[in-house]
């Protein structure tokens, strides 16, 4: 092996047996799910006609390890264990003394994290008798990862994906067509709430909290269908513990160990997925990396938005999370990472940055992708748009490094590639993209709407 490509490979047999559940750990508990209704603690059968009673399980579990069904272990001998990397053209490129290691959840089937949740969520669907998914997607990375997941367990799914993106990402939606799902431009008038939403605006760009609320009110109308999430709640962040859980043995197969941790942070999965094992280590004394937790300028919900219980949809039919927020009408402009545009942070990495276990930072997408396209000059791989906000606070860091001279450890999740979005690339070769900042008024507008909660 070159010292070009320093690459570190688990066998098939180190795939965890038990995802890792940080909620264990915490040194203070998270606030409760409320109804949105009664205002008081949701129970498990307010939210049975959504998810399966083993993901309802799961999402207010404390048990530090929760075992990962063979059936979905024997899926992910597919992609997983996927790789480490030492980026070492990367480093010597940006002449630091700085260790850089990524990563790379690219190598799934649909080329991004998101089966890691969407394989185990199918199982327990169909293990309940479920015939019927549907959900959102943003960029279309969850969209095609439940399409690859409901085909392989013999369920429909249709996807309500956010219009700015269904356009911007015609192949994404090609890829879930192709897997057998139906893929609806979101708002639409299928639905209550997307003809609400159109008959304000017609020409409305669409949002992740609209597409949600589209998604669970078609889940709510027939007894053989649930709702999938990809993101945002404690179940997911537990199924993609995965990633971190093998990246800890990889560093320790690298003779390494992160001074820093990042990834990019939209609702959270990824990031969570990456750094809750870290963080495991780090709240028993046992290590204390940096975690960095980064947003997009343009919708800075770690960064700018407020930690208050809040609907995760715009049509208030979710029950209320504690989380931070940019207010459930918050309606973020139609930047290129689809997959960060979500008003709400999950509660699980919320809490995390209001005990101070992590930090946020925020970028704009210029930036951002000329860090892309730095990494894939020299490492070879096309980011998704989402990931380059990884990558921009990892260059970043490991200037910062060059100019003090110091030598950190920086690992970041690589938590897809671009090759569905390279008209991004496109645009941003061709100078048509510019960085969009929210309009504080329409935050103010949010906020001021945010609902009002005895429990705060």
């Amino acid at each position: 092996m070159s010292d070009d490509t320093v690459k570190f490979l688990l066998p098939e047999d180190r795939i965890p047996r038990a995802w890792y559940n940080i909620m264990a750990d915490f040194p203070e508990p998270m606030a409760p799910v409320l109804h949105p209704g009664t205002g008081r603690p949701i129970e498990p059968d307010d939210l049975a006609p959504l998810f399966p009673m083993a993901c309802i399980a799961q999402e207010v579990s404390t048990e530090r390890e929760i075992e990962i069904p063979e059936p979905v272990r024997e899926i992910y001998k597919q992609w997983r264990p996927s790789p480490l990397f030492r980026a070492r053209r990367l480093e010597r490129a940006l002449d630091t003394p700085a260790r850089i290691y990524y990563k790379y959840e690219g190598v799934s089937p649909s080329g991004s994290h998101k089966p890691n949740t969407a394989v185990a969520q199918a199982f327990y669907n169909r293990e309940e008798g479920v015939k019927r998914l549907t959900t959102e997607t943003g960029a279309g990375q969850w969209g095609s990862s439940l399409a690859f997941a409901g085909q392989i367990f013999g369920l429909e799914v249709d996807v309500y994906m956010v219009k700015v993106s269904y356009h911007q990402k015609p192949y994404r939606r090609a890829l879930m067509e192709a897997c057998g799902a139906r893929c609806v431009p979101s708002p639409s008038t299928e639905t209550a709430a997307g003809r609400a939403i159109l008959e304000a605006d017609p020409d409305s760009n669409g949002a992740l909290g609209i597409a949600i609320s589209e998604a669970v009110e078609m889940a709510a109308q027939r007894d053989d269908t649930k709702y999938a999430l990809g993101s945002v709640l404690n179940h997911v962040m537990i199924h993609q513990s995965v990633i971190g859980l093998e990246a800890l043995e990889q560093m320790e197969m690298a003779g390494d160990a992160p001074d820093v941790v990042i990834a990019c942070a939209g609702g959270g999965s990824n990031f969570a997925g990456l750094v809750t094992p870290f963080l495991g280590r780090k709240i028993k004394g046992e290590m204390s990396p940096r975690v960095v937790a980064v947003e997009p300028a343009a919708c800075p919900t770690l960064t700018r938005g407020r930690f208050a219980y809040d609907f995760g949809d715009t049509a208030h039919l979710t029950p209320l999370v504690k989380m931070h927020t940019l207010g459930a009408s918050f309606m973020p402009p139609g930047f290129h990472a689809g997959g960060l545009r979500y008003h709400g942070m999950g509660p699980m990495v919320s809490h995390m940055l209001h005990l101070g276990l992590i930090e946020a930072v925020s970028h704009h997408q210029l930036g951002c992708f000329e860090a892309g396209v730095t990494f894939a000059r020299t490492e070879g791989i096309v980011p998704a748009p989402e990931s380059t906000h990884a990558v921009k606070e990892a260059v970043d860091e490991a200037l910062r490094c060059k100019a003090e001279g110091t030598a950190r450890a920086i690992l970041f999740n690589l938590s897809g590639h671009g090759h569905f979005d390279m008209q991004a690339y496109t645009d941003f070769f061709d100078g048509k993209l510019e960085d969009r900042d929210y309009d504080q008024a329409i935050l103010d507008r949010a906020f001021d709407a945010l609902p009002r909660v005895a429990a705060e």
